[in-house]
């Protein structure tokens, strides 16, 4: 157990590094639609490679021929999933710190299980419980980093991130429901390649594509700077590639739902990384009593999670 938790751990360090070089990029002028877009172009060249690695030119290749089949889904899929999903992150961090974006994105947990109940499934009463302290958690956070309050800042940094936290479970659930065939408005997509993790992230990757480029072409940002670059190669690398395989890891070798939901867990720690992150190369936190307080509730959110998960 102690394993799996040091390295859930190592994983929320390199997935906090997306708040923190978000507000990097943000705070040296880069356009927030570089800053999503690229990761994601960046993404595809890290990830083909990985796969060219395990399975050589054929994988690429059958990866490309399921995406094709399937071009609409995997459009669709990989829009809201990665698209709309890091589109709204990275465009709120020109209004919040990197760690309120990242205890804000905690909230995901509870924006998981709405979509599930979209999707049919059922949850005893209590768990609403964990998800209003949460909420509560998040709301507190969102407040009170503010010296004076702001509500354009308070819309324009919080409400993204909460509405991204639906985007992202949206995308993995359809996924699941096609490589299941479990919903009848969800296309049957049978094929061993969604057994590996890396090729679902792939197909996602390419899907949020025409996103991309419709945004870039409508918006039309300034030309991204050297560092702007290089800082998303290096979000890609850490938190797609590295963070990603990490915890992926961890989970398949936890051996049974208790020491799955401890990994799952310790992903709450890239708050923690995030705000040290933002002390380090900002000079400055918001953090006061009320925020901590905030920062408890989610803390103590996720542990009833957790705790209900294992009974």
């Amino acid at each position: 157990m102690i394993k799996l938790i040091i390295l859930g751990i190592i994983a929320g360090a390199f997935f906090s590094t997306t708040f923190v070089l978000n507000e990097l990029m943000s705070v040296s002028g880069g356009h927030w639609l570089w800053s999503a877009s690229l990761r994601y172009f960046f993404m595809i060249l890290f990830l083909g490679l990985i796969l060219l690695f395990q399975g050589g030119v054929q994988r690429i290749i059958d990866i490309f021929k399921l995406f094709i089949s399937n071009y609409i889904f995997w459009t669709i899929s990989g829009t809201i999933g990665f698209g709309f999903f890091y589109a709204l992150i990275c465009f709120s961090a020109d209004f919040s710190p990197a760690w309120v974006i990242a205890a804000t994105w905690q909230f995901t947990v509870v924006a998981t299980l709405f979509v599930l109940m979209f999707f049919g499934k059922k949850f005893p009463k209590k768990i609403w419980l964990f998800s209003l302290i949460i909420f509560i958690g998040v709301c507190l956070v969102n407040l009170t980093h503010m010296e004076t309050f702001d509500l354009k800042a308070l819309l324009l940094g919080g409400i993204p991130i909460l509405i991204a936290s639906f985007c992202y479970p949206i995308g993995n659930q359809l996924v699941w429901e096609a490589k299941n065939g479990n919903h009848k408005n969800v296309p049957q997509i049978k094929s061993k390649l969604l057994n590996n993790a890396f090729n679902k992230v792939f197909l996602l990757s390419l899907g949020s594509l025409p996103l991309w480029f419709i945004l870039i072409s409508i918006i039309q940002p300034s030309s991204p700077s050297n560092s702007q670059i290089i800082n998303t190669a290096l979000v890609a690398l850490f938190s797609g590639v590295f963070a990603t395989s990490i915890f992926l890891y961890a989970r398949n070798i936890a051996k049974d739902s208790n020491e799955i939901a401890a990994v799952d867990a310790t992903q709450a720690s890239e708050v923690v990384f995030a705000l040290i992150g933002g002390m380090v190369l900002f000079s400055n936190s918001s953090l006061n009593l009320i925020s901590i307080i905030g920062l408890g509730l989610i803390m103590i959110g996720l542990f009833l999670f957790t705790k209900y998960q294992n009974s």
